[in-house]
């Protein structure tokens, strides 16, 4: 029997991922995990050790494509490395092996209301300008190291810009070589490209927290949805520029509060929903699938979701009914996910593999469907029930022979030129925080090309705002 090679493997694994996205049916039901911590526990490293350490966070992953059969993965899971939110000094984060033990995995602590990281009377800053909010107030607020406006700068002030923006700038470089690691090394897919997030989304976890932002939905509404218009400009931009440049591997959103009952029904249709439906679109009418991690319950807003163009998202299941989204959703959109991460981490293999045949059998049954847990994977999942759930998923996962004719992906919107004009006419113009036109008014006459020097000035600018909207976003 002729071995295959990581090229010919990843380039099946790839087109079973892709053709089970596009609700195909390939060879057999795709495997994918978002695994985090856990690959730590398997390459036999503290949670300390993958939260402060990308790099060993990079090789627990590559560890696991080697020892377990998965089609895609996240080249790292781990959500903060501590390597860049220590050099800003971000008070959000409690950190393995220094505010909590070195084997628990990294807390996010939720601001009061009292100290929100904006105030209720801010919200017309937010609105007026984003980008500039969230350098003068948002930043020296979330940090123990920015000094706020009216106070002096100090060395620490100074350093923690320098430290944190060539991490962000070394960490992200990093990805591409893991990406082409997992390719090479594994013939493993790398199984999202791209960041995004709902506005009201933002405003919850990044601005008012939670309780001040329920407050501020019953009590001043129209500011809310005004601040989720003037976010929803920025988060489009960065989704659409950071998206997969082959268009096949899907935008994942991660959908935190915007579900019954953390919201209204009525906010989601009024605010959460028109402020992140036409970011989907932008998205889509370029040919890129987004990944909605519908973290929760969303039954009540699932028949929304289906108005969406067909093909447009996958819907990752975590505690949503898989027979409910499958009835409203599985004819339009592939499935993900579903195995329930309690199960994971308490009920033994047999168990797991009864979970994961039923959702084969049933919501997988005609394909369009993707295998993975309900919610990302930490270090409780235990390493014998990942096994379990890598298994099933091959013994039960087929829908035919390896050597029949792979389906023909249905064809993706072409992509465009330009950016939507609901991005390129907001106020300040999304990819820059300083306009060309106030420098130069700094400027001598410009004897040259302006246009060179306008194109050099809002590439860099472009820079200074990738690191403050990614610090909100990606930290």
């Amino acid at each position: 029997m002729l071995q295959t090679s990581n090229e010919e493997l990843y380039a099946a694994r790839l087109n079973r991922y892709v053709s089970a996205m596009h609700l195909g049916q390939p060879d057999r039901v795709p495997l994918r995990p978002f695994a985090a911590e856990v690959t730590a526990r398997h390459a036999g490293f503290t949670c300390q050790e993958v939260t402060h350490d990308y790099r060993k966070a990079f090789e627990a992953v590559i560890r696991c494509c080697h020892d377990y059969d998965w089609d895609a993965t996240v080249p790292n899971m781990v959500y903060v490395w501590t390597g860049l939110t220590q050099a800003a000094g971000l008070k959000y984060y409690g950190v393995p092996g220094i505010d909590v033990p070195a084997d628990v995995c990294f807390q996010y602590r939720e601001p009061a209301d009292q100290t929100s990281f904006m105030k209720r009377e801010e919200y017309d800053d937010l609105i007026a300008d984003p980008v500039r909010f969230l350098y003068e107030t948002w930043l020296p607020r979330v940090s123990s190291d920015f000094c706020e406006r009216g106070q002096a700068v100090t060395f620490r002030n100074n350093l923690a810009f320098v430290k944190s923006s060539m991490a962000m700038m070394d960490y992200f470089t990093a990805f591409g070589p893991q990406v082409e690691r997992m390719r090479r090394e594994c013939g493993t897919v790398s199984a999202i490209c791209g960041m995004l997030k709902a506005p009201l989304d933002i405003l919850g976890d990044k601005f008012r927290g939670y309780v001040g932002l329920a407050f501020d939905l019953m009590e001043i509404p129209e500011k809310v949805q005004q601040a989720c218009e003037a976010l929803m400009p920025h988060l489009g931009y960065l989704a659409l520029t950071g998206a997969d440049p082959q268009r096949q591997v899907p935008i994942p959103i991660w959908m935190h509060r915007g579900c019954t009952p953390f919201i209204s029904k009525q906010h989601f249709k009024s605010i959460y929903w028109p402020t992140l439906k036409p970011i989907v679109e932008a998205l889509w009418a370029q040919g890129n699938q987004t990944l909605f991690y519908a973290e929760g319950k969303w039954d009540a807003h699932l028949e929304d979701f289906a108005a969406l163009p067909e093909h447009s998202i996958v819907y990752h299941l975590d505690r949503t009914s898989p027979e409910k989204a499958h009835a409203i959703l599985g004819r339009k959109f592939c499935l993900s996910g579903g195995v329930p991460n309690v199960n994971l981490a308490f009920s033994k293999p047999e168990e797991i593999r009864a979970i994961c045949r039923r959702l084969i059998e049933t919501i997988g049954a005609e394909g369009g469907y993707v295998m993975d847990s309900s919610a990302i994977m930490q270090n409780d999942a235990t390493l014998e029930n990942l096994k379990a759930m890598t298994d099933a998923a091959r013994e039960f996962g087929v829908y035919r022979s390896e050597s029949s004719p792979s389906p023909a992906v249905p064809s993706a919107p072409s992509a465009t030129a330009g950016l939507p004009d609901w991005i390129t006419r907001a106020v300040p113009r999304p990819g820059v925080c300083c306009p060309w036109a106030e420098k130069l008014l700094e400027l001598p006459p410009i004897q040259g090309d302006e246009g060179l020097a306008r194109k050099v000035w809002e590439d860099i600018e472009g820079l200074g705002y990738l690191y403050i909207w990614h610090l909100l976003l990606s930290f």
